[in-house]
């Protein structure tokens, strides 16, 4: 029976990097019947909007999304799509593996960093509960503060909330434990900030710790985030599955995904309890758009997450089996993965994507 998989093509590359990827998950012989749902720049263009109900709607009928890149403007237009998807769908689970292949340059291979990021999805910082600087309302919040506990703001401050539930903290550190077990990993660390903010950050580190009671089978410990940052450059090799609040999940996977050779080799996935969207690390990449050069490995891993999802466990290690290959053996790569970036053999987008369906025997 196939799987129904509703696909994103995204926008900048990623057109070009879903169709590699989608050819290399049909390479492993599961039946997938795609169902193509448009978001991102190019479609906010034609509707309006970059994220269209049909969007959506596909995302709940078929429980499970794999997107490509999409573009995010800086500072001013549309808030993140990926944000978007993610609390719309309640993905609460943010889990992004950084895992050294050989081949891959990085001054850390010989530590063999092998790392889990679990990072909660829908709160925090990225709730995207804001106040802009000058607006009514956020002078009203200003005095309501100054009223309440004393504290002074600026008046020409911008103001951004910083929500963390009992509820949101409890099941992404279970999830995170949860996962542990399921992958035959031996510790989990709460990475916060709980010796200064001492109601979030430190609320999350009181849940952490009372959940993993429950778990007496995984190590527990806890890291401060900026120490967590020195530790992870200085010893990676000690630390195995870390959970985080949401912003600094996000920062500490970029900062994992350079410990293992860059986001072009760092996949996604997010995961709530009625679904699922996987996705490359990185973004879109659009002055590339239309190059067929940029590397497909992070959406290709991600399409590989994505199989053991669905259930198809050999599919997902024999295509990522595959991808390890055509890495360690460094000749049908991208331009980036070559020692010199301007070596001529390097190869195109679909070139390496069908080297590594090649190298599963398809």
């Amino acid at each position: 029976m196939a799987h129904e998989v509703t696909l994103i093509p995204g926008d900048g590359v990623g057109p070009e990097l879903a169709e590699a990827t989608k050819f290399c998950i049909e390479a492993t012989g599961v039946d997938i019947k795609w169902e193509v749902e448009e978001a991102g720049v190019d479609i906010m263009a034609k509707v309006g909007t970059p994220v269209p109900d049909s969007v959506i709607e596909s995302c709940r009928r078929t429980k499970v999304a794999l997107k490509a890149p999409i573009t995010t403007p800086v500072g001013t237009g549309f808030r993140s799509v990926n944000v978007y998807l993610r609390q719309a769908l309640d993905l609460y689970a943010c889990v992004r593996p950084c895992k050294h292949y050989e081949g891959v340059r990085t001054y850390f291979d010989k530590a063999k960093v092998d790392l889990v990021i679990v990072r909660e999805n829908t709160e925090d910082l990225y709730l995207g509960c804001e106040f802009e600087k000058g607006k009514a309302e956020t002078l009203e919040l200003i005095a309501d503060i100054k009223r309440l506990n004393g504290k002074t703001i600026r008046q020409d401050s911008g103001i951004s909330i910083k929500p963390i539930s009992v509820t949101g903290t409890e099941r992404i550190v279970k999830y995170a434990f949860e996962y542990a077990r399921k992958h035959g990993r031996k510790k989990v660390t709460s990475v916060h900030k709980a010796n200064i903010l001492k109601f979030s950050d430190g609320l999350f580190l009181e849940v952490s710790r009372e959940v993993a009671k429950r778990y007496p089978d995984i190590e527990f410990e806890d890291r401060i985030v900026d120490n967590m940052c020195m530790q992870l450059v200085q010893k990676p090799e000690l630390y195995d599955v870390l959970v985080l609040p949401n912003l600094y999940g996000d920062i500490l996977s970029d900062l994992c995904a350079g410990l293992v050779g860059g986001l072009g080799v760092a996949p996604g996935a997010n995961i709530g309890d009625g679904g699922a969207v996987f996705e490359a690390t990185h973004g879109s990449a659009p002055k590339y758009k239309g190059q067929w050069k940029m590397n497909p490995v992070a959406l290709i891993l991600s399409g590989a997450l994505m199989l053991e999802h669905l259930g198809e466990v050999e599919a997902a290690k024999k295509l990522e089996a595959a991808v390890a290959k055509v890495i360690k053996e460094g000749k049908n790569v991208t331009y980036d993965m070559k020692a010199d970036r301007n070596d001529p053999s390097a190869v195109g987008t679909m070139e390496m994507a069908k080297a590594i369906a090649k190298a599963m025997g398809a």
